[in-house]
């Protein structure tokens, strides 16, 4: 019998767009390569969440203004035991409108504030126009970092926030700062769809990676043939922003 990875997707119904659902299936597939057995729960508002012993892994996408009202209540009241997760280090993945709302607060252009839960000590503002297109950000960890963006949000991190990346083409978390992302604890945040994971398999590699090895001690890989991963980077850094 495998041993079991539990896998929680944050919000599917509401904050899963632009392709997201490939960040949990990437890292169910890859799991199932490295010799485990993906589980996944699916988290929308009312539901229960299930017991620290059957959450691994934590993953949740991005969403419209609209949606991220929609979940905001739901979010602040898990926030305490996402808050014990984090502090426990389990493996979390959050993008785009999930990555603010782990923040501190997104305020839109027009001043309606939307509540955050401070995973990261960040804000975001509303934009004037939309930031998009294909960008990489340099990460001493996981090399390049290939995706693609789409959001009017301009966050800034708190001098004590560690960022993922650094913009080599692309405009990032705000166009000014050169910065992609978020980092605390093994919580990433970022603002990169495309899905991100299928083009940057080392972060699905790390993610089962922290969360077998918080849980069995230990983590052995298995060599997986990346090449049609290799090839769609090699692609998508020839395109154009």
């Amino acid at each position: 019998m495998k041993p079991k990875l539990n896998i929680v997707q944050l919000y599917p119904k509401d904050m899963n767009i632009y392709g997201d659902w490939g960040n949990v299936l990437t890292v169910m597939r890859r799991a199932q390569w490295h010799g485990y057995e993906p589980v996944l729960h699916e988290y929308n508002p009312g539901d229960a969440l299930p017991t620290d012993t059957d959450i691994d892994i934590v993953i949740g996408g991005g969403g419209q203004d609209a949606g991220q009202d929609k979940i905001q209540a739901d979010l602040i009241k898990v926030a305490p035991k996402l808050h014990e997760l984090v502090q426990a280090d389990t493996p979390m993945l959050v993008i785009c409108g999930l990555y603010q709302m782990f923040g501190n607060f997104f305020r839109t252009k027009d001043g309606h504030e939307i509540k955050g839960i401070g995973v990261f000590n960040l804000e975001t503002h509303g934009g004037p126009e939309r930031m998009i297109g294909n960008i990489v950000a340099h990460s001493d960890e996981f090399g390049d970092i290939i995706g693609y963006e789409n959001h009017s949000g301009l966050t800034y991190l708190s001098s004590d926030v560690q960022p993922l990346g650094k913009v080599i083409k692309g405009a990032g978390n705000n166009g000014k700062d050169e910065f992609e992302g978020a980092r605390v604890r093994n919580v990433i945040g970022s603002y990169m769809h495309g899905s991100l994971l299928p083009k940057n398999p080392a972060i699905a590699d790390w993610l089962i990676e922290k969360a077998a090895t918080k849980k069995f001690g230990d983590f052995t890989p298995t060599v997986i043939e990346d090449r049609f991963a290799t090839e769609a980077r090699r692609i998508a850094l020839t395109r154009p922003r």
